[in-house]
């Protein structure tokens, strides 16, 4: 089984994380195709637009903790990195449809895309200080951005879950549906982007993202830096040995 379901349909790339047994949790190799796919898709005609989203009951519970910590990231070429940057980078419409747990990057990488549904169910969080990291994903940036400095906080510091509805309010999201209209909403908003003017809706994105780009960019290699050092010191090792130790309870 593809752990990265991969789909072209009616001008639509659709990527589905598909390890509904584990949550969905991202691995190295996941995040290798993630990129590999945006990066083909970015001059590939037949792709107007891409939808994210989860098989099963979530999205993403995150990084797979094992893989992580067996194959920590190091280098400009670690397969999250190569996909950060693809998603970052990426110059046609991306949309994200959530349902379930969107955890750490599951919660991050929405700030890449440029419409996102959820389902009413879902719970988001990024709990990176509580496992004793940084912010990924330029989040550190973005967030305050997004929503001022007072709710990023919230979000960023404190770690704690948080509610589609909350998403919604904060801006983090565009809108809240059933859990079972979450996917089919995502389809049908990924087909009429892929339907507009492709080098007008390409340009138009560029020009959104224009004023911040250089900044998200330098974010998230001050992040990436940042990240790396925290991985291997004694305060997230303890972290993720105490995550690890209750999971298995």
């Amino acid at each position: 089984m593809e752990e990265i379901a991969v789909r072209i349909d009616n001008g639509v790339l659709t990527l589905g994380f598909n390890r509904p047994e584990k949550r969905n949790a991202i691995t190295g190799e996941m995040y290798a195709k993630l990129a590999d796919q945006l990066n083909a898709a970015v001059d590939n005609e037949e792709v107007g637009a891409v939808l994210i989203y989860g098989e099963g009951d979530d999205f993403t519970a995150g990084n797979d903790i094992n893989d992580f910590l067996n194959n920590p990231p190091s280098g400009d070429n670690a397969p999250v990195w190569r996909f950060l940057i693809a998603i970052r980078e990426f110059p046609k419409p991306i949309v994200a449809s959530i349902t379930g747990r969107a955890v750490g990057i599951g919660t991050t990488l929405l700030m890449h895309c440029d419409y996102v549904i959820a389902g009413k169910g879902t719970k988001l969080s990024m709990p990176f200080v509580n496992l004793g990291l940084v912010p990924e994903a330029a989040s550190s940036y973005l967030l305050p951005l997004i929503m001022g400095h007072q709710r990023a906080s919230e979000l960023l510091l404190l770690g704690d879950v948080f509610s589609a509805e909350k998403a919604r309010e904060y801006g983090l999201i565009n809108e809240v549906v059933s859990d079972e209209e979450s996917p089919v909403r995502g389809g049908e908003i990924a087909k009429q982007l892929a339907d507009q003017p492709r080098n007008a809706i390409r340009q138009a994105k560029i020009l959104i993202k224009k004023a911040h780009s250089q900044a998200v960019a330098q974010t998230m290699v001050e992040e990436g830096k940042l990240f790396q050092e925290a991985l291997v010191s004694a305060e997230a090792q303890d972290a993720f040995m105490k995550f690890i130790s209750k999971k298995g309870k």
